[in-house]
């Protein structure tokens, strides 16, 4: 063991402090000049909508209208690699970006356009309160609105919705928004990694040629000929103009170069320019061609599609052979390793993307969301696989402290204890990196899809929270958001809103005014046992997931109809294999991944029910329901008492309460589990709301957990936290033991923790062993994930006042961190309202 210690280390100790908590006129903190400019330009440029891919895919499929839909896509990719502006950057050693300048979002009709004119014409992006996005000039203004005319009635967003019923419509966004279904409704499939490994092993030359052999072996007899077919040939064209689009890059280096009067910005430039030469067909030889393959690769499938989540794999598995073999062959030292690292991930915040105002309402960011990066665990043997790479790129972390990319360590019951101490030195700096994977939950979900013991060892985590295998799991992870408080209305409702009547705004689309929205259940009013209730529960969470899988099956045939993806599909090798799209199933395991929210308010809002009517009769299901109907308003004695410790509430290890979380968990997950989807494969049920909970808050009534309307419902896995207070009271211990009482490996598209802890709860050695060992408990408790917050309510207060001086403060939100000043103040308040924790 401890010559495994010895050979996993980093640039530095591993028990290095890099800071406690976010401090204000801070250094500094890559050692590297270079890195330190990069990120500076970063935030001081501004975000920006760039027309280029609008008008070239425009071009491209106004001149191939007649043409099978995957090659339409194939060549307005091609056509955008082909003409789009090139850009290399000073202090660039990683080049490619997606076929935009830096921190310039394109536009992606092929998904919907509706919203863009609207936003232009009547709600400038340019003058949000926050996540504004600027148009350099009037017109190309008038160029994108004109451009997107085009495409009214063609995307997926149009489709979609002439397919939908009211049924459908009337419980989801476009209803009363008891389920979501925005991901993939107006934008593209993504939430994948593809197998990193076998592209580096091959290059874009190995993979058109397995494609251009599986073409040429066509049977005119297959019943698919036609689909494989074209499939092989978009594949080819695309993959052709990647390699086109790399050497481009090369010539605009080499031209840089002849101008340049610095001879070691002259010989980087003239580096990259070889780089490019050798991975534009051909695989990899070294660490920096490994880097920088990557970002082509990985920015040319946001190029194809606005998929979020695009994400890295292992990357210190697959990249560690290149790194190994330059510092056997001294090529490369650690630390111009560690530079390279940090120039990469300053870069991988570059790719910026356009989103409705709706969307940004609370803030949920400029950037794709979602880029994860998974390091540590086991190997397919089930051995530590901890490496150097695993180090450096904690220490890369730490040194940038970016939103990207979103670090992920697995942790197992052998962990290395230098790895523990690394991981939270980066947590006790208070930028909200790492986030924890527990290996034995989430391998064991991963086999509960089918998967090998072998296979499972090597999940990765895509987007927040979700589990995938990479290049084999084409999972449509994040696929959509139930609000569980606002099906519990109709629990205590008799199957309606408890805003139904004249005064509803979408009355529309819930049916005509006092009809019901979902199935007449029973009600407060009728309830003779709490049995019945549960019984409600069971109905009600049966009848919207119908609606919202229904919807969500509809969305993926959409997207095979429309927008399939030849480009990534040649990166899942049963795709390449098989002669099936991603969109089509051509991947190993075909998934559909929604997610529930709002656990806690059902059940401690199940328990108020329980206690307070059925147990102790101390109140009436009329006044229970009464109360919320009201908002409280007349009701402060029960207001008061559901608020406080006379109830029982989920997070302070009480049987009576985490039984009904339990319950409440376990319905949601045998509710989705086992249900088919359109690729052959089966829904993965996920709870967790990353950010949305505060959104999802803005559109739910009151509840019967002392939430009052249009707060927050409770975040992802953890306790209740309303204006009337917090309701876990015993501390993070009392916590993680309520979290340990059901079984995560259920939720097979991942579970989500947030926690947070003042910067003093962690100072010091003894501040930092207690976390190691909290984290330890938490591990063997068999958790799934936990992510913390090192920042105390007043830090956030100052920065609220005073957000110049809190610039680049990143914040974990859910599962991504942000820059907190950027933040909505709905969201702001969410964070600052959550419990703070001590030892």
């Amino acid at each position: 063991m401890q010559m495994e210690r010895i050979k996993a280390s980093g640039t530095e100790p591993f028990d290095q402090t890099y800071s406690l908590g976010y401090e204000v006129n801070h250094k500094e903190w890559s050692p590297f000049e270079r890195v330190n400019r990069l990120r500076k330009v970063f935030l001081d440029r501004p975000y920006e909508i760039d027309v280029e891919r609008l008008r070239l895919v425009t071009e491209s499929y106004r001149k191939n209208e007649t043409l099978p839909q995957k090659l339409q896509c194939a060549y307005a990719f091609e056509n955008v690699l082909l003409h789009s502006t090139l850009h290399i950057y000073e202090d660039d050693l990683i080049l490619g970006e997606i076929a935009a300048p830096a921190k310039a979002s394109p536009i992606y009709p092929e998904f919907s356009v509706n919203w863009i004119i609207d936003e232009i014409l009547n709600s400038p992006f340019e003058e949000r309160a926050h996540d504004q996005f600027y148009i350099r000039n009037d017109e190309e203004r008038k160029e994108i609105v004109e451009l997107c005319k085009y495409w009214q009635g063609r995307t997926i967003e149009d489709k979609v919705n002439k397919r939908l019923e009211e049924e459908q419509t009337k419980g989801s966004q476009l209803g009363k928004k008891i389920f979501q279904t925005n991901l993939y409704h107006y934008a593209g499939a993504g939430h994948l990694a593809i197998d990193y490994a076998k592209l580096m092993a091959v290059g874009y030359d190995g993979l058109i040629d397995i494609a251009a052999k599986k073409y040429e072996n066509l049977d005119k007899k297959d019943p698919e000929y036609g689909e494989k077919r074209d499939f092989y040939k978009a594949m080819i064209i695309m993959h052709e103009a990647a390699k086109k689009y790399i050497a481009r890059y090369g010539s605009l280096a080499v031209e840089m170069a002849a101008t340049e009067s610095r001879q070691k910005r002259k010989e980087e430039l003239l580096q990259m320019a070889e780089n490019c030469k050798a991975i534009a067909g051909g695989a990899p030889k070294t660490f920096w061609q490994a880097l920088q393959l990557f970002n082509f690769a990985t920015t040319l499938i946001q190029i194809e599609s606005n998929g979020h989540s695009i994400s890295y794999g292992r990357m210190d598995q697959w990249l560690y052979p290149y790194y190994e073999s330059d510092m056997e062959n001294h090529r490369i030292s650690k630390e111009f390793a560690l530079e390279l690292i940090e120039v990469q991930y300053v870069k991988m915040n570059n790719p910026t993307k356009l989103k409705d105002k709706g969307t940004v309402l609370v803030r949920n960011g400029r950037g794709f969301g979602g880029e994860s990066l998974t390091i540590g665990g086991v190997d397919r043997s089930g051995k530590d696989a901890t490496n150097d790479l695993t180090m450096l790129m904690l220490e890369g972390s730490a040194h940038t402290r970016m939103m990207n990319p979103w670090v992920c360590v697995r942790m197992h019951e052998h962990t290395p204890y230098e790895l523990k101490v690394k991981t939270v030195e980066c947590i006790r700096a208070g930028y909200g990196h790492p986030k924890i994977f527990n290996d034995a939950p989430s391998i064991k979900a991963m086999m509960s899809k089918g998967m090998t013991l072998e296979e499972a060892r090597d999940y990765a985590v895509i987007g927040c929270v979700e589990l995938s295998l990479p290049g084999k799991e084409y999972g449509w992870h994040d696929a959509a958001y139930v609000n569980t408080p606002k099906m519990m209305e109709m629990v205590v409702n008799g199957g309606r809103c408890l805003d139904c009547g004249p005064h509803c705004a979408r009355w529309e689309r819930c049916g005509k005014i006092g009809e019901k929205l979902g199935p007449d259940t029973g009600s407060l009013l009728t309830y003779e046992s709490f049995d019945e209730v549960l019984s409600s529960v069971d109905h009600q969470f049966d009848y919207w997931c119908d609606q919202m899988c229904s919807s969500l099956n509809i969305i993926d045939y959409t997207h095979r109809a429309l927008k399939p993806v030849p480009y990534v599909s040649a990166f899942f090798e049963d795709c390449l294999e098989s002669g099936k799209d991603l969109t089509e199933g051509g991947a190993k395991y075909n998934g559909i991944g929604p997610q529930a929210s709002g656990m806690a308010t059902c059940a401690d809002s199940l328990s108020s029910i329980k206690q307070l009517v059925f147990d102790e009769k101390r109140f009436t299901g009329e006044e229970l329901l009464n109360a919320i109907k009201d908002n409280w308003v007349g009701h402060e004695i029960l207001y008061a008492t559901v608020n406080s410790s006379k109830v029982h509430h989920y997070g302070n290890d009480d049987d009576y309460a985490d039984d009904l979380f339990k319950y409440m968990f376990e319905c949601y997950c045998r509710t989705i589990r086992g249900r088919k989807t359109p690729r052959g494969g089966e829904y993965s049920p996920g709870v967790y709301s990353v950010n949305a909970n505060v959104a999802m808050g803005l559109n739910t009534n009151a509840s019967l957990d002392g939430r009052k309307a249009f707060e927050p419902i409770s975040d992802n896995m953890g306790p209740v936290h309303t204006d009337g207070g917090s309701h876990d009271i015993n501390g993070p211990t009392a916590i993680v033991n309520s979290l340990a009482k059901v079984d995560h490996s259920l939720a097979t598209n991942g579970t989500l923790m947030n926690l947070r802890f003042p910067q003093e709860a962690v100072a010091g050695i003894e501040g930092r062993d207690t976390l190691i060992s909290f984290i330890e408990e938490y591990i063997a408790k068999e958790a799934m994930h936990v992510q913390f917050n090192i920042m105390s309510a007043e830090t956030m207060k100052a920065a609220q006042k005073n957000p110049k001086d809190y610039k680049d403060m990143l914040v974990r939100v859910a599962g991504y961190s942000a820059y907190f000043v950027e933040l909505g103040e709905p969201l702001q308040k969410d964070l600052i309202q959550r419990t703070e924790l001590r030892f």
